[in-house]
């Protein structure tokens, strides 16, 4: 068994690795909301009711794996839903919100 078998196992778990990645891996978009003047009460926990489908926000379809985490003068969004977030994006800005866009 010498070095060309452990070489041979390592090439073998780092292709399996790969393959496991590329079934699981999938793009991640962001945005910051920023808490302005305007702001609407309690804006991260209607983020998530509406990401859980008790409430609708405007025709914006829910966005099932929305994360929301709340910051200090912030809180950040985030989602494999491109599409959807921006929606929600111009939704907040029309409401006067700040945002750093989807990115």
């Amino acid at each position: 068994m010498g070095r060309e078998a452990s070489e041979r196992r390592i090439v073998m778990a780092k292709s399996v690795a790969q393959r496991w990645l590329e079934a699981r891996v999938r793009p991640e978009y962001r945005m910051k909301v920023y808490y302005g003047a305007n702001e609407i009460r309690g804006l991260p926990a209607l983020v998530r009711s509406f990401r859980d489908g008790k409430i609708k926000i405007g025709s914006i379809e829910p966005i099932r794996d929305l994360g929301v985490k709340e910051e200090f003068d912030h809180f950040v969004i985030w989602s494999s839903d491109r599409d959807g977030l921006i929606e929600l994006k111009d939704w907040l800005e029309t409401r006067g919100c700040e945002t750093t866009g989807v990115w």
